[in-house]
């Protein structure tokens, strides 16, 4: 019988400079205890310093509390002017989705302002302090994407909210996609890899600013309080990245059935997520609207 993974499979991480963006809430939040608890140094980058100065002191080790919102790319530039030193994983957690279609003060649509462009400019700036890893939280939703080349921002084309989130994921997926091509083609010693956590109860749906999306934003917690990953499951499939020998670009996901909960494993995509042509339009689209790339 295969032994089920546990955060035991870490080991002893002290020295390791790790960054968690998205880190006080949900699956970031579970990434950050266990890290810290297997001895990192943990970076929490989160846009609400004093919600995180309090959960740092809640999961305990070594932490620090950093300032930055995805959704503004000067927070972003700002953010990786003042880390000091070398970090040795990053690991891009944070997203979002949103009630309604809104721009970020950039001019970009917000859900993939937030979850692609955010940490692609982010990686971008900090790839020549990283010394090993980068990880993308992706999601099964990419699987019932359309991906628009021609209209990222959903300016002409319809906007719903899962649509656009799914959409945004897709592009995350395909960012890493051509991130790990980018890595392996120039001889990099750093490696990227690919997360879905499944279904987790966690707080990314609270998209409640009317009284009907606050009722059904607790019914779907209700039943992902039942049936969901918690945060330390959603966090396994991230954390599997660090613990195990899985090879560079693979997309790690959980063992259950329809992809909603389970352990760790490493699972397929769908055709769209691997197809490279369109993956290198999607990374230069990324590189158009943040004026960053990769320096490799």
């Amino acid at each position: 019988m295969t032994t089920p993974w546990a955060p035991s499979r870490l080991g002893n991480l002290t020295g390791k400079r790790i960054v968690v963006t998205g880190a006080t809430s949900g699956v970031g939040l579970g990434t950050a205890h266990a890290l810290a608890a297997a001895g990192a140094h943990v970076i929490m980058a989160v846009r609400n310093t004093e919600l995180g100065a309090q959960r740092a002191a809640e999961i305990g080790g070594s932490t620090e509390v950093r300032k930055v919102d995805l959704s503004d790319q000067a927070s972003v530039r700002a953010f990786c002017a003042d880390l000091d030193g070398e970090i040795d994983i990053l690991i891009n957690n944070a997203g979002a989705l949103t009630q309604a279609r809104t721009d970020t003060v950039d001019g970009f649509e917000a859900t993939i302002g937030t979850n692609l462009l955010g940490p692609f400019a982010l990686t971008n700036l900090l790839y020549d302090r990283i010394r090993s890893q980068i990880i993308n939280v992706g999601s099964d939703a990419h699987r019932r994407a359309t991906l628009r080349l021609d209209d990222m921002h959903l300016r002409t084309s319809k906007w719903t909210v899962m649509g656009a989130y799914a959409r945004s994921k897709l592009a995350v997926m395909m960012w890493g996609l051509e991130l790990d091509r980018r890595l392996r083609a120039a001889n990099s010693p750093v490696v990227t890899q690919l997360t879905h956590p499944g279904w987790v109860a966690s707080n990314i749906s609270q998209v409640a600013d009317t009284p009907l999306m606050a009722v059904a934003h607790k019914a779907v917690k209700a039943v992902a309080d039942v049936l969901a990953n918690d945060i330390d499951a959603g966090a396994a499939p991230t954390l599997y990245c660090i613990s195990e020998p899985i090879p560079p670009g693979s997309f790690v996901g959980v063992s259950g059935r329809f992809g909603l909960r389970g352990g760790p494993v490493l699972v397929g995509r769908s055709p769209l997520a691997c197809d490279y042509a369109a993956a290198k339009r999607v990374f230069e689209f990324a590189e158009q609207e943040t004026n960053t790339t990769l320096p490799v």
